[in-house]
């Protein structure tokens, strides 16, 4: 029989949960289940000695467009010999990184990517992906991606005590795939796009396939409802 956890409680028809009475991984799995979708970023970097990494994450948006601004939500490997994981020591050791949008081809690739493969590997070759040369950055972008934004690093907060830091990055560069934006108008076309999100827990995502438009309401066309 399963126990609820401490400090929740019935209210009416909420479950009304402390967030400070759960273990981590009790907050991971409410979080990331109830969050959802989340966009993916495969994140691509360079090591100081030059070893290419790739790795996912979720964690993860665009959070201002001046400046054209990233962020990353990036956990530590939680030891005192390897505090963080390749793709954040590699971001705070050259403030360079590139994400990479994940569509359903990459999929597969960046499940690879997401072992837990040992310090220094290089996930290209691991996940048998090409790589392509950045503009601006060092960091190779991941070809197969119909989406790469080169990111500068702007800044970095600390998030609780065991090594997790949110990584805010200034885009400097876009690649996008012939076919997904209109060179005239900047509008996207999804359908070509066809990106996929981040659902809970481990394993589960879902297409961008499906979409509701629901216009911006103007302040006058709001006050003039009832008039109508």
């Amino acid at each position: 029989m399963s126990t609820a956890p401490a400090g929740s409680e019935r209210n009416g028809p909420w479950w009304d949960v402390d967030f400070g009475g759960l273990a981590d991984r009790q907050r991971y799995k409410l979080l990331a289940g109830l969050v959802v979708p989340r966009p993916i970023a495969l994140v691509s970097t360079l090591s100081a000695s030059g070893v290419r990494n790739a790795a996912p994450f979720s964690f993860f948006n665009v959070v201002a467009d001046e400046p054209p601004t990233l962020a990353l939500g990036i956990g530590g490997a939680g030891t005192e010999e390897r505090p963080y994981k390749d793709t954040l020591q590699n971001i705070l050791d050259t403030e360079e990184f590139v994400v990479n949008l994940v569509d359903e081809a990459l999929l597969d690739a960046m499940n690879v990517c997401a072992i837990d493969f040992p310090p220094g590997s290089d996930e290209f070759a691991e996940a048998a992906l090409e790589p392509a040369a950045s503009r601006q950055v060092a960091a190779p972008r991941i070809a197969a991606a119909p989406v790469h934004l080169e990111c500068r690093l702007s800044a970095t907060v600390p998030l609780g005590d065991r090594g997790r830091l949110l990584v805010l990055g200034e885009v400097v560069h876009l690649h996008v795939r012939d076919g997904v934006v209109d060179p005239d108008t900047l509008d996207v076309d999804l359908a070509a796009l066809a990106l996929i999100g981040r659902l809970h827990g481990r394993g589960w995502y879902t297409r961008t396939a499906d979409w509701i438009e629901k216009p911006r309401l103007t302040l006058a066309a709001w006050r003039a409802r009832d008039r109508t």
